[in-house]
């Protein structure tokens, strides 16, 4: 327990530092972001520095390693797949900033590598003894068998997180505040499934080494809100998206509770759907509209309701259900 409060305040401290450091940095190197022309409302952020995510990719790192102890397989390759989304969203900005538009890699670029990083950590999830082919089922850790199927599975996992937590990324603070309450309920998952574990010893190293990844990585985005609240002095940029739906991803794999995620990412879901629905009923109507603009934050901002107020109230909803879920768990399993 005192491990995994040292990582998160370790890497508030280091995020709280480093920060002003890469906004410096990001403002010399003038990386700055490119504000799409119907975002109209947002033409003000129209040079705001980027790529924030190497800040709080650079604490969680540390922080995870620095307090992790043996038996922490699951940890490593979850820290790993976070860097190599990281990675990707790199190259993304990069090409951005390098042509100065708002369109970075093409979208089959994208998919191409999201799906390669996806595909080798789901034969890794697979063969390995803690994962295996099978999911728990939602609030019970009755476990429900994939076979094969499995592996597909995982990187469907993989596409839905990345790109879900890209979208929700699109106001001042959102997408750090959601995955802040994300990640902590999320640990307090994986701490009821070590207690319910009991006693065996080599589970619970490896889960508890993911609840020091939960702690650093909460305290992160949380040195990071300080940055990136409104009005933000940087954006996380795909740099920081990418690598957060990456290792959440990879979070819920490792811990087979991926049928749980949806749910306390109810947010998440809600952004993903927004797009498709609109998508769908713009070409099936041609060229009618269900929301004023998607993802649907954009749509509440159209309405006059402030981005402060939108990520607050996502940030309450995750809350909410975080809770909720909780107490169905622990009764569920007689706790």
């Amino acid at each position: 327990m005192i491990r995994i409060l040292l990582a998160t305040l370790v890497s508030l401290v280091l995020t709280l530092l480093v920060m002003p450091l890469v906004i410096r940095l990001s403002k010399k190197l003038k990386l700055r972001q490119t504000i799409l022309g119907y975002v109209d409302n947002h033409m003000s952020k129209n040079g705001t520095p980027t790529m924030g995510g190497i800040g709080f990719m650079l604490a969680l790192t540390l922080s995870s390693v620095a307090f992790m102890t043996e038996e922490h397989s699951l940890m490593l390759i979850t820290l790993l797949v976070t860097l190599g989304y990281g990675i990707i969203g790199f190259l993304d900005d990069f090409m951005k900033i390098f042509f100065k538009r708002n369109k970075g890699l093409s979208p089959w670029q994208k998919i191409v590598f999201q799906v390669l990083m996806a595909v080798v950590v789901s034969f890794f999830a697979y063969k390995n003894v803690y994962v295996g082919d099978s999911v728990y089922i939602p609030f019970t850790f009755s476990e429900l068998n994939f076979g094969w199927f499995a592996i597909p599975f995982y990187i469907l996992i993989f596409l839905a997180f990345t790109n879900s937590v890209n979208l929700t990324d699109g106001l001042d603070g959102l997408a750090g505040k959601v995955s802040c309450a994300y990640i902590a309920f999320f640990a307090l998952f994986v701490g009821i499934a070590v207690y319910i574990a009991g006693s065996n010893a080599s589970f619970a190293k490896e889960y508890t080494n993911l609840l020091i990844y939960c702690g650093a990585f909460v305290g992160a985005l949380l040195g990071f809100l300080c940055f990136n609240g409104f009005p933000a002095k940087i954006f996380m940029g795909d740099t920081g998206a990418l690598a957060l739906g990456g290792g959440l991803a990879s979070l819920a794999i490792v811990t087979k509770m991926e049928l749980l995620a949806p749910i306390l990412g109810i947010m998440y879901v809600v952004t993903s759907l927004s797009v498709i629905l609109q998508v769908v009923y713009f070409k099936v109507t041609h060229g009618k509209r269900i929301f004023l603009m998607a993802p649907i934050h954009h749509h509440f901002e159209r309405k006059g309701v402030h981005e402060n107020r939108i990520s607050t109230i996502y940030m309450t909803v995750t809350f909410i259900t975080g809770t909720l879920m909780c107490f169905i768990m622990l009764i569920v399993n007689g706790g």
